[in-house]
C-alpha cells in the first residue's frame, strides 16, 4: 500500500529542503520531492533526516550495562573488563539474547539510528556445545531486530582461537568457537534466517587476528564472495605488540598487506594506527568503525579521525558495548576526544565555514550504508524510507535552520530530541517512544532481574 508523507523540512541529497513530499511503497521510498504543496498527504511534523546506521553492536551486552564499574585490586583495563563480560555471558539462553536484543534495538530506534550491524560471536550453548540448530542465537537476534522493527546486518562472527598464532582458547570463550566447516554453515543458516527480514542482510565478522589465524582468514574470506567483511583490529596496545611479535606486523599494517581490503571491509576501532597505515586504509575505499563511547569507557585511546578524514577516509559509528545508545552522543564523544587531544575545537569539520555536526553525520550516513550493505543513507528514491523527525519545538531548536538543527542535535539536546522514527515508512517511533516499549521493557526487566539474582 503506499503512503504519501510531507515533511516540513528534510535533509536531502542536494541539501535542506522545505515542504517536502514523499512516496512510500513496501518499505521503499518511490519518490521525493520539495517544494510541495500538501494535498492529501500526511503530514509529520518535524525536521526530517535520514536514520543513522549503527554499523557495530554486541546486544547482548546491554544487559551488563553499568556491572563493570567496580574497580579491582590491580587496577582496570580493557582485559579485565573481557573477563567480567565473559562471567555475565555464561548464564544467557537464547530467549535471554532475545529480550535484551529487543531492548538494546528498541532504544537505538528511539536515538536515531534505524539500521544495526550486529558482530554476533555467542553462538552456542553455556557448556560450549553448539545447540541442534547451530543458528539458535542468530535467529534469537534476527526476531528480536523483527519485534523492535530495526534494519539487520547479521555478522556472524569467526572465532576459532585465544590469541595470536592459533593459540588456545580460554574456558570463557567456549561458547564463541567454530572450526571451518561449521563456521561456513553457520553463515549459511544466518542468510536462511534473515530472508524473512524486510532488511535483512548477512556478511561475516571475522572477530580479530588475535582469534582467526592467517590461513583460516583467507578461507573464509575466499568461501563468501559477497556481503560485508567486519573485523577488529588495533584496539588495544598490547594487541599491536602481540601482532609485531607473531605476524612482525602491526594488525591493519598485516591486514593492508595480505586481506585485499577494499570497499566491502570495515575495520572496528582501528585506534592505534599509524599515519601510514590510515593513509591506505582511506586508499582502500574500506570504512573505520568507530564507537566513541564504548572506546572511551575501555580507555582504549582515541582514533586520529581527523588526519583520516583529509586523507578521504570514510569512517561509520557503532555502539558497540551499549552502555549508551545515543546516535548523536557518539558524534559528539568523536568530535570531543579529537578536541581534547588537540586542545582544539571543531576539529572535524575541517574546512571553515563547515557545521561539524554536519560533517560528522554525513560521513556516518553513508559510510555506515556502505559498511552495511543496506540501501539506506539518503532519502532518495529507492532507498529505504527510514527517516528520523527532530522536535523543531525544542528550546534548543529556537531560531536554528538547516545545519545549525544538527549542530542543536548533536552538541545539545541529543536523544531527547528524536520525536518520531519511520522505517519502512511505517511508524515506529512517537513522541519520543517506540510504540512496543512497554512490552520490550517488561521483559528485558524480568530477564535482567532474574539474570542478576542468580
Amino acid at each position: 500500500m503506499r503512503r504519501e508523507l510531507f515533511f516540513d523540512h528534510a535533509l536531502l541529497p542536494s541539501g535542506w529542503g522545505n515542504n517536502v513530499r514523499v512516496g512510500v511503497e513496501e518499505g521503499v521510498l518511490l519518490s521525493v520531492a520539495e517544494g510541495e504543496l500538501r494535498h492529501d498527504a500526511e503530514h509529520i511534523p518535524g525536521v526530517a533526516i535520514p536514520g543513522l546506521p549503527n554499523l557495530h553492536c554486541h546486544a547482548f551486552q546491554r544487559g551488563m550495562a553499568g556491572l563493570a564499574e567496580r574497580r579491582g585490586p590491580q587496577g582496570d583495563d580493557f582485559w579485565t573488563w573481557r573477563e567480567a563480560m565473559y562471567r555475565f555471558l555464561d548464564r544467557l539462553s537464547p530467549a535471554d539474547v532475545q529480550a535484551i536484543a529487543a531492548f538494546a534495538y528498541m532504544e537505538m530506534l528511539e536515538a536515531g539510528f534505524t539500521t544495526v550491524g550486529e558482530f554476533h560471536y555467542l553462538h552456542h550453548d553455556i557448556d560450549g556445545r553448539p545447540y541442534e540448530d547451530i543458528g539458535e542465537m542468530a535467529n534469537a537476534v534476527a526476531a528480536a531486530s523483527a519485534e523492535a522493527r530495526i534494519g539487520l546486518t547479521l555478522l556472524p562472527s569467526f572465532y576459532a582461537h585465544g590469541g595470536f598464532g592459533g593459540a588456545p582458547p580460554t574456558a570463557g570463550q567456549r561458547r564463541f568457537l567454530n572450526d571451518l566447516d561449521r563456521f561456513l554453515r553457520l553463515v549459511a543458516r544466518s542468510r536462511a534466517i534473515v530472508a524473512s527480514l524486510p532488511a535483512g542482510r548477512v556478511g561475516i565478522a571475522p572477530h580479530s587476528l588475535r582469534a582467526v589465524t592467517t590461513d583460516e582468514l583467507r578461507v573464509i574470506c575466499r568461501a563468501t564472495s559477497d556481503g560485508p567483511i567486519h573485523i577488529h583490529a588495533a584496539e588495544q596496545l598490547d594487541e599491536v605488540h602481540d601482532s609485531l611479535a607473531a605476524l612482525r606486523r602491526r594488525p591493519v599494517e598485516w591486514l593492508l598487506e595480505n586481506a585485499q581490503i577494499d570497499s566491502r571491509w570495515c575495520v572496528i576501532h582501528g585506534t592505534h594506527t599509524t599515519p601510514q597505515e590510515r593513509r591506505a586504509l582511506a586508499a582502500s575505499g574500506a570504512v573505520v568503525g568507530l564507537c566513541p563511547l564504548t572506546e572511551a569507557s575501555l580507555g582504549d585511546g582515541v582514533f586520529d579521525a581527523a588526519h583520516y578524514l583529509k586523507a578521504g577516509g570514510r569512517f561509520g559509528i557503532g555502539s558497540d558495548s551499549n552502555i549508551q545508545i545515543d546516535a548523536a552522543a557518539e558524534l559528539r564523544q568523536l568530535e570531543y576526544g579529537q578536541r581534547l587531544a588537540r586542545r582544539a575545537r571543531n576539529v572535524m569539520a575541517i574546512e571553515g565555514g563547515v557545521s561539524t555536526g554536519r560533517r560528522l553525520f554525513d560521513m556516518a550516513l553513508a559510510s555506515g550504508a556502505q559498511a552495511l550493505q543496506q540501501p539506506v543513507g539518503s532519502l532518495t528514491p529507492g532507498s529505504h524510507a527510514d527517516i528520523v523527525l527532530l522536535d523543531e519545538t525544542s528550546p534548543d531548536f529556537v531560531s536554528r535552520h538547516g545545519d545549525e538543527w544538527l549542530d542543536a542535535w548533536i552538541f545539545v539536546t541529543g536523544r531527547a530530541a528524536v520525536k518520531i522514527v519511520l522505517v519502512g515508512g511505517e511508524t515506529v517511533v512517537e513522541a519520543g517512544r517506540h510504540k512496543n516499549r512497554p512490552a520490550i521493557e517488561a521483559r528485558y526487566r524480568r530477564v535482567i532481574a532474574s539474570l542478576l539474582a542468580a
